[in-house]
Parts: C-alpha cells; structure tokens; sequence
C-alpha cells in the first residue's frame, strides 16, 4: 500500500515537473525572439534587376542569410548596438553598410555596382574587327583562319576582303576600304607603321602581302573610328601585333612547284627566350610555262626572302623583340603597246626590301605600363619601260614625244625610321589611362631619266586616350591626336570618341565618331609641297551579338572627305567627297556539325572630286554591292579540311577623261561599267604524321568556275581605243608540302575547324 502510494506520488510530481519544465522552454523562447532583430529587405543590380545568392550577414558573426530568386532575403540576429551589414555576391563590388541594432526591425534596400571585368566588359566594336585576341572567348578571324580561306593562298590582305567594307580589287594591291584609296589604309606591326606592306607591284596586276600570318598572335582589321594612337590613315587601319614566345622548339620546311622555304624555331629550356630564322625562295618558270600568262616574260619572277628574330621575357613579365626581313625579287614582263599595233612595253622590276622592328613592352609597376617601339625600313626599287618592236629591239619616237615618254629609268629609295613610346596607367577597376608620342623621319628619292628629286619629311605626333568603363555594360574611349609634318609644314589635331554599351547577354550597340588626316602622297609632293593634309570624318553605329560559336554584326557608316588633293587644272587641296552605307556580318560554326562558314554584305556609296576627275563621280575602284560566303568543312575521317569562298561584286565605274587644253580641266570623254565580279576560291589541307614530322599538303584554285574578270580599261593617247584590265591568268594553282618537327600541326588544323 505504501508501495502503491509512493509511486502515485512520483507520477503526480513527474508530470507536474513537465509541465514547469515546458512552461520554462516556452518563456525562455519568447525571452530568446524578443532578443531577436529581424533584419531583411531586397538586393538589386544598379539596372533594378533583383540578384539572386547574395551573400548577406552581420559582418564578424554567424548571423545571416542570402537572397532568392526575387532578391529578397530576411534573418534574424542577437547582436546588439552598432554593427556593420557584409553584402557579397560574384561578379560584383563587396558591399558594407553600417546599422543600429536594438529592437527594431530593419529593413534595407542594397544596390550592388558590378564588378568590371575585362572579361566580361562590352567591347567598343564601331568600325573594328579582331582577330586572334586570346583575351576575349570569341574572335571573329583566328590566324588559321588566315591560312584556311579558300582562294587566299595564306595572305592576309586577300582574308581580309572577305570582311564587310573591303573591296574586290584585283589590279592594285592595297586595301580598298569604305570609299577609300588603297593608299588611304595603313599597317602596323606591334605600333609602328610599315612603309611598303606589299611587294612592289607591275602596272595592273596586284602584289601580295610582305609578312606571314604566322608571325601575328593578333590582328585589327578597322574599317573606320580606330585608336588615337595610330594615324596617317585616311580611311582603315591593319593593326597587327606579333607573337610572343613560340610554343616549343620547332624545324620547318615546305616544299612547292612554286617555291622552298625551310625554318628553325628555338625556344630556351627556362622558356624566357627565343629565337628564330628563315629562308624562301620563289620561282615561276616552271608555273608560267604549265599556266600560261597573258604577258610575256622576259625576265622570270624570282624572289629571295629571309627573316629572323629574337625574344626575351623580362622579370616584370615584359617582352623584349626584335623582328627583321630581307627580301629581293625581280621580274620582266612585255604587253602590247595601247598606242600602237606592233610596239610592245618591256617592263621590269629589281627589288630590294629590308625590314627591322623592334619592341619593348614592360610592367613598370603601380599599375603602370610601358609599349615602345623602334623600327627602320627601305625600299630600293630599280623600274624600266622600253618601247620595242616586234622583234623586240629598242624603239624612240622623235616625232611623238608622248610616246617616247614611255621609255623610262626610275630608281626609286624609300626610307622609314620610326621611334614611338606609349605610356598606359590602369585607373579605377579597369578603365585605363594611355598617352604617348611617336617620332618618323622618311627620305624618299627619285632618279627619272636621270633627272632626281630628294624628299625629306620630320613627323611629330602626341596622343592621348583613356579608356572608362562605368560598368560592364558602359564604356566610353575618349582620345586626342595632335600631328605635325615638316614636308608641308602643318599641323592637326584629330579627336576620336567611341562608345558602347551592353543591350544584353554578348549583344551591344557602339558609336564612334573620329576626325582622321593623311598627307598627300608623294607622288604629289613631287610636284609641290604647297599642300595640306587630306581629311576624313568618320560617324559609325553597329550592333554584334557575338559569343563562343556565332557572330552576328550589322553597321552603319558616314564618311566625309575634305580636303583631298586636285590635280587639275592645278594641284591643290580642293576636293572633296562622301561615302555611306550599311554592312552585315553573319559567322556560325555550330548549326551545321563540322562546318564553318561566314556571310558578309556590303552597300557602298561614294562620290569623290578628286585627282583629274571633273567632278564628284563614284571612283573607279568602288562598287555598289560586295558579297562573300567563305565556308570550312573538316572531315575528321581522313583528316581533311575543304574550303570554298565565292565573292561577287557588282560592276565597277570607269571613265576616260580627256584634257581640255584651253581651260586645263577635264572632261568625260568615255565611261561605263564592267562587267560584275565573280570568284570562287578552293582549298583543301590534309594533315597526317610522317615519321618524326607533321605533314600538311596544302591545294588550292582560284576563280575555280573560270569566271570572266574585268578590273576596268584602259585608254589610249586620243582615246579612241580602250582594252579591259584582266587578270594575267584566269585561275591560280597551288600545291604544296608544309613539314613540321616539333609541333603537332594535325591538331592544330583539327582544333581550329571543329
């Protein structure tokens, strides 16, 4: 019984102590929350986007929370009085706030600025395309690209025709871009201006490009708006900048009906420095007598070239080179005389190029930067016409002075020396600071008939530009380039102003508009130097949506030319013009597996008074619409790649003018249009290992459907004769042998066509 009663009596206090052990929990909880402050609120871009996972806490303790999807967030906290609000998310600026803790709830609204990121910021692209930037995911030609164009023969000038605002010109060599002269488009090699980029050209047939693709790491093709740190370009810009180290140790050597060529690469075991050589020789005997040339070749086109260089990496990561070129070739070739049934011109040229550049780029430390640049190059030029008879014998012309005109001797030097340094200082986030000057000195002389004339002119430039980046989805590049010429003893300054701002994921919209001067050439300053600078302003607007796999960009564009030179009734400065129009560019290399291609199209129209023209009239290398397709199918069965590009321009102007002897000007005795320009290019490359060595065998065909070419006409003394500009041959063959030791070309080629 008493058992019974002490266990009751447990029972009635086990069930009294859990409910004053609950009634304790439930008091110390409700003590604990009133302890509490309730902190929340919303995080946002500065575009009033909520930002989801935002990482939000009292700063030095565990308290706190992240943001949803709607980037709202809430958490409660026992810490008391003043503490500060850690806000921290990737991609954007750290945030701190600082907040009273008592018992109040808070409720804050936190704006977080993006983080700049030179991977992610928008690119100024008005006017510009890149090529082989290793900085940004997507480029829109790589150098392979260069090497794989269908028709292009690996140069890079004929590439860059397949870009939109490039013209299809085929008698001269040069750039022809936007309305402009091929004289009015320049190239640069790591910042320095290259004086003679082609080789020396007979008349109505087109030189190629001095320098290999290989040699750059990266290049930028600007149509118009470029950077105040270059100048004397009227219309376009070749910005090129070489590599820095290669890969590994490599031997090279290529084998052609064309040409031999072979090459030694060395890299340092530390892999901090390099150097390198290589030699080619071309010869077209044996070509000219399976393809058969409309000229007659007297004299064999025979070129030398070498080149070598040197590279080293300074301790602050700095690159130290220095990049030189030697080149001779000669050639001679006859054609009938316009003028006459049975004369023919005997043309010939000997030619010897050298090149020497030499860059220091260094981190100078506290966000400073130095690229500097020295380069000298010239250009002996050794070039003769000779009437002769059918028989080929000498023939003057007493009586027809204009005729015996035609039997020349012009030895032509041409010298560049150039020093440049440019000063860049990185400023807040990753806008940036760059200010510098160049100095050039060119000496041009001319022996005609005997008779010689010596050019020497002193080039100053100061330029500045800076580079701001609001955020990544705001930028501005704002510069100034002041120019002094002592040959004409004038001055300028040329502002430039780009802008660009994201529209959205790897889309933007950029503006540009620039100011941008060109002395006269000096064919002209022959004749006096009592001349100005020719003028251009340029006014672009484009939108790129541009990622990994497609690149799609369309462009408009404003240009006036003021100041161009006149050659008749007298030379001066008097001319003038415009050009306008509309580009597309379309580039996609994944919606069909395993093919490449790219789309661009260009609207052109220009008008220009200028040199002998009687008035504004569309100039004879521009024409209305320009296409091209280039397309790269690889096939990794047999580990060949197969490239076709079709280019296709309408008809070009042509006009003969004729000189009034009474008042000086000239008149439209003739003019026309040719005939529309069609060409399809094809390439193959097959690559396989060989032994020790990676082999690539290279094919390639120009005009592949034997189109008719027509460049324009040419007329006659009294003009009642024209012949059409064609091609010394329809088509271009090319086969050749590529042998590599110590690099594996194969996946190379593979890697840069799937």
């Amino acid at each position: 019984m008493v058992y019974k009663i002490n266990y009751i009596t447990f029972v009635l206090k086990s069930k009294l102590m859990k409910k004053l052990l609950f009634f304790l929990t439930i008091i110390s909880i409700s003590n604990f929350l009133v302890a509490q402050v309730r902190i929340s609120g919303s995080v946002r871009d500065n575009r009033n986007r909520p930002v989801y996972g935002v990482s939000i806490s009292v700063k030095d303790s565990y308290d706190g929370s992240t943001s949803d999807s709607s980037g709202n967030f809430s958490f409660r906290t026992t810490e008391k009085g003043e503490q500060t609000i850690s806000v921290t998310s990737i991609g954007f600026n750290s945030f701190e706030q600082k907040v009273t803790l008592a018992t109040e709830s808070i409720t804050l609204s936190i704006v977080l600025k993006e983080k700049l990121d030179e991977l992610k910021a928008v690119m100024v692209t008005a006017g510009t395309f890149e090529a082989g930037d290793k900085k940004r995911a997507a480029t829109v030609l790589s150098t392979l690209d260069i090497y794989t164009t269908g028709g292009a023969n690996a140069d890079i000038s004929a590439t860059v025709k397949t870009l939109p605002g490039a013209q299809q010109v085929g008698e001269q060599e040069g750039l022809f871009v936007r309305g402009g002269a091929g004289y009015e488009t320049k190239q640069f090699i790591d910042g320095t201006l290259v004086n003679n980029p082609y080789f020396t050209s007979t008349p109505d047939i087109a030189s190629r490009g001095r320098f290999s693709p290989a040699l750059f790491k990266g290049t930028v093709f600007s149509t118009g708006g470029y950077s105040a740190l270059y100048g004397q370009a009227l219309s376009s810009a070749l910005i090129m900048e070489s590599i820095d180290l290669p890969d590994q140790t490599a031997a090279n050597a290529s084998i052609s009906p064309i040409f031999l060529g072979a090459g030694y690469q060395e890299l340092a075991k530390d892999k901090k420095s390099s150097w390198g050589v290589n030699y080619g020789y071309t010869n077209l005997v044996a070509y000219f007598k399976v393809v058969k040339q409309t000229p007659d070749y007297f004299k064999m086109p025979q070129f030398h070239s070498g080149d070598a260089n040197f590279r080293i990496k300074t301790k602050r990561g700095g690159f130290i080179k220095y990049y030189t070129t030697f080149a001779a070739g000669k050639l001679g070739l006859r054609r009938g005389d316009i003028d006459s049934s049975y004369i023919k011109d005997a043309f010939g040229i000997d030619n010897i190029n050298w090149y020497n550049n030499v860059s220091y780029k260094e981190n100078l430390g506290k966000g400073w930067k130095l690229n500097s640049g020295l380069s000298y190059s010239t250009n002996l030029d050794d070039l003769t016409n000779q009437l002769q008879d059918e028989n080929n014998q000498p023939k003057t012309f007493i009586n027809a002075p204009w005729m015996s005109d035609k039997n020349f001797v012009l030895k032509s030097r041409q010298d560049l020396s150039q020093i440049r340094a440019v000063f860049e200082k990185r400023l807040k986030g990753i806008s940036t600071v760059r200010f510098g000057s160049e100095y050039m000195f060119a000496y041009n002389k001319n022996t005609y008939n005997g008779l010689t004339a010596v050019l020497k002119d002193h080039y100053n430039a100061a330029f500045a530009e800076t580079d701001i980046y609001l955020t990544n989805n705001v930028a501005a590049k704002l510069g100034t380039r002041v120019e002094y010429s002592s040959i004409i003893d004038k001055a300028s300054i040329a502002p430039r102003l780009s802008l660009a701002y994201k529209t959205g994921k790897d889309a933007q919209v950029s503006l540009a508009y620039g100011t941008f001067y060109q002395k006269p050439e000096n064919m002209q300053l022959l004749q006096t130097t009592n001349l100005g600078y020719t003028k251009a302003i340029h006014y672009i607007v484009n939108y790129q949506k541009m990622n990994q796999y497609y690149t799609f960009r369309i462009e408009a564009f404003y240009k006036k030319y003021e100041d161009l030179v006149k050659t008749a009734p007298v030379i001066d400065n008097s001319g003038e013009g415009y050009a306008k129009g509309i580009e597309v560019f379309l580039r996609d290399k994944k919606t069909i597996k395993n093919l490449d291609y790219w789309v661009s199209y260009s609207y052109l129209d220009t008008k220009r008074d200028y040199l002998n023209y009687p008035g504004k009239l569309k100039p004879n290398f521009a024409a209305d619409h320009t296409v091209s397709l280039v397309t790269k199918r690889w096939v990794t069965k047999i580990n060949t790649g197969f490239n076709f590009t079709y280019s296709y321009a309408t008809g070009r102007p042509y006009y003969n003018f004729q000189k009034n002897n009474g008042t000086g000007k000239y008149i439209v005795a003739d003019e026309g249009k040719t005939m529309d320009f069609h060409n399809l290019g094809f390439s193959m490359n097959y690559v396989r290992q060989v032994k020790s060595a990676y082999a690539v065998v290279v094919a390639s065909v120009t005009n592949v459907l034997n189109s008719s070419q027509v460049y324009g006409y040419n007329y006659s003394y009294n003009g009642l004769r024209k012949e059409a500009i064609t091609p010394p041959a329809k088509q271009f063959f090319f086969v050749g042998l590529f042998l590599s030791w110590g690099v594996d070309r194969t996946q190379d080629v593979i890697n840069g066509n799937l």
